[in-house]
């Protein structure tokens, strides 16, 4: 068997393959242009993609292509439709990062509560020794417990990121496709204009693109803080970027963009460097512990469709 990743540099070197050679010969490829595409899944049996996008348009070469292993659990970048056309398996991974996406999330959360950057920079800078004094306060910052955090998909990140917030001793409300049986559940409007962070863990469709949106964003507190570690374009981003530059938000997490990277143009460009806003390079998913589980699931992927079974399969 061959099998090819194409954006091999989204996973990490420091990942082992060891699992995914004992399957069949890999090739390895530190990233793909979209014209290169068709010309690598030639003679491939399987191939591995993060971000790729695959749909006919590069199928032209793809004789041998009999598995797509998306390494991710979103899969908005494969058609799914022109797969199934042509009688290739697509599989996701599910479950993997978990733990590691909630953990950015709340330290997110924490940082953009706390001012975190502005303590640190007050005493780095030499300006706390100076002060004479033995503590400073400003900004001011507000204890979480008693708020009221807001998730919007609740799924396995969104449950996680739930039992997290309550520790702290949040109200959590979330809003979800069906109910929930453990946390109230309200519809999107309500949410916004209800709770005091708003973190999103929805996966994009056409029905969630821009759920996030300017209206939606102007029912919102003027002090809340709006993490998004789900998809970019789940949230309207210039709405975003122009409620944090007229003081209509308290702060803005983002790890997710609809461009990635995103371009010199984007919205976040002007509110990169201010203070309520912390930006991170969609990383969220990828603490060490999970990128190995995502690997071994991948594996184990391929493993069950040439045996016949039914594991992750999308289609």
């Amino acid at each position: 068997m061959k099998i090819a990743i194409l954006d091999a540099n989204t996973l990490g070197e420091d990942i082992n393959l060891a699992c995914l050679q004992s399957l069949g010969e890999v090739i390895t490829y530190p990233t793909t242009a979209p014209a290169q595409v068709a010309e690598r899944l030639r003679a491939v049996d399987c191939v591995i993609v993060n971000k790729v996008r695959l749909d006919k348009n590069v199928l032209t070469h793809a004789k041998q292509l009999k598995i797509v292993c998306v390494a991710a659990t979103g899969y908005d970048n494969i058609c799914l439709a022109d797969m199934e056309a042509r009688g290739i398996g697509v599989c996701n991974v599910v479950g993997y990062s978990t733990n590691s996406v909630a953990q950015l999330t709340l330290s997110m959360v924490l940082s953009l509560a706390m001012h975190l950057p502005v303590y640190n920079r007050f005493v780095a800078s030499g300006a706390y020794t100076s002060s004479g004094v033995a503590n400073c306060l400003v900004p001011v910052y507000h204890e979480l417990a008693g708020k009221t955090w807001g998730i919007v998909g609740c799924g396995n990140i969104g449950k996680q990121v739930a039992t997290v917030a309550e520790a702290l001793g949040c109200r959590v409300i979330v809003c979800r496709r069906r109910s929930d049986p453990t946390y109230p559940c309200v519809d999107i409007d309500t949410l916004c204009k209800e709770a005091d962070v708003i973190t999103v863990h929805m996966p994009l469709t056409p029905e969630t693109e821009n759920l996030i949106s300017k209206k939606r964003i102007a029912l919102m507190k003027q002090d809340a803080i709006v993490v998004n570690v789900a998809r970019g374009a789940v949230c309207d981003e210039t709405a975003l970027c122009g409620a944090i530059l007229e003081g209509r938000l308290g702060g803005l997490g983002v790890d997710v963009y609809t461009k990635e990277p995103f371009p010199a143009d984007s919205p976040y460009n002007a509110i990169m460097h201010m203070d309520n806003v912390c930006l991170t390079p969609h990383m969220a998913w990828g603490a060490y512990e999970a990128r190995s589980r995502c690997m071994e699931e991948i594996c184990e992927n391929i493993k069950a469709f040439y045996q016949g079974r039914q594991r992750n399969r999308l289609v």
